[in-house]
């Protein structure tokens, strides 16, 4: 349910559902994402910000039981924009997940 003052969530990809993501894990991308639509800002350990992919743009981190998930977004003045939702295995977001979400956020500025 989206109230008047909230943001429109945008998957461009990705989605968070279990299996893969733990049952708490899920619920807590779920509680950080409504975050968000209400206009909270999150930081650290929540929310880094991705200034790498484009302006706006962060990474929420989730901790799951065996993984470390990543959900790619960035906040727009009447959405919250999802451009990727992947396990993170390294210290540094791989090169192909910045590039694939670039190349997302191209897309959708120019439609």
């Amino acid at each position: 349910m989206t109230y008047s003052n909230d943001k429109e969530l945008v998957w461009l990809s990705g989605e968070v559902k279990t299996p893969p993501f733990s049952s708490e894990a899920r619920i807590e991308a779920g509680v950080l994402l409504r975050r968000l639509q209400k206009g909270d800002s999150l930081s650290l350990p929540y929310s880094r910000p991705m200034p790498s992919i484009g302006l706006r743009c962060h990474e929420l981190r989730i901790n799951d039981k065996e993984k470390n998930w990543r959900i790619i977004y960035r906040i727009d003045d009447d959405a919250i924009i999802v451009l990727d939702v992947f396990a993170k295995k390294t210290n540094k977001t791989p090169k192909d997940a910045i590039e694939r979400c670039q190349k997302r956020l191209k897309v959708y500025d120019e439609s």
